[in-house]
């Protein structure tokens, strides 16, 4: 993916892995190394090619071991498959990176949109347009019961 300036998605895995590195989610962020044979219980990240930034991608696996017990975490070593592995993937050409604001930046992406949104035509939608009914049908925003589905009914007769 990377020579190839490709993006991959991994979407899910199955199959066996021996001796797996991982990166625990927990607060401390400890490595482990798990020795012996674990099935894939799931198996997703995501590898995108420069100018990403190298901490974005990476693969995230959950794994039960022959005791029945289930460890995952973040892939920090090799996988080395024990047997068959099937992985299903997504790959797509022209991949882009953006990152969101953060909450400290709001204000300015605010700001950011506003200019750009001076810039072309703003619409703005009725919410007569919105429901398909005439406003004067619409008390105050609210909705007659009468038009939702799971409004109460007639009582039935008995004839």
């Amino acid at each position: 993916a990377r020579r190839k300036q490709r993006g991959l998605c991994i979407l899910n895995g199955t199959g066996c892995v021996t001796n797996v590195t991982l990166r625990q989610p927990a607060s401390s962020g400890a490595i482990v190394t798990l020795h012996g044979r674990f099935e894939i219980l799931s198996l997703l990240g995501s590898i995108l090619p420069p100018p990403a930034p190298p901490g974005i991608t990476g693969l995230t696996i959950y794994l039960a071991g022959a005791q029945g017990q289930v460890v995952g975490g973040a892939v920090v070593g090799a996988l080395i498959a024990s047997g068959p592995v099937v992985i299903m993937a997504a790959s797509f050409m022209h991949a882009t990176f953006d990152r969101l604001p953060l909450e400290d930046d709001e204000l300015a992406a605010a700001m950011q949109n506003q200019h750009y949104q001076n810039g072309r035509a703003q619409h703005h939608l009725d919410i007569s347009d919105l429901y398909a009914m005439p406003q004067n049908l619409l008390m105050n925003g609210a909705m007659p019961p009468e038009i939702y589905s799971w409004a109460p009914g007639r009582n039935l007769s008995k004839t």
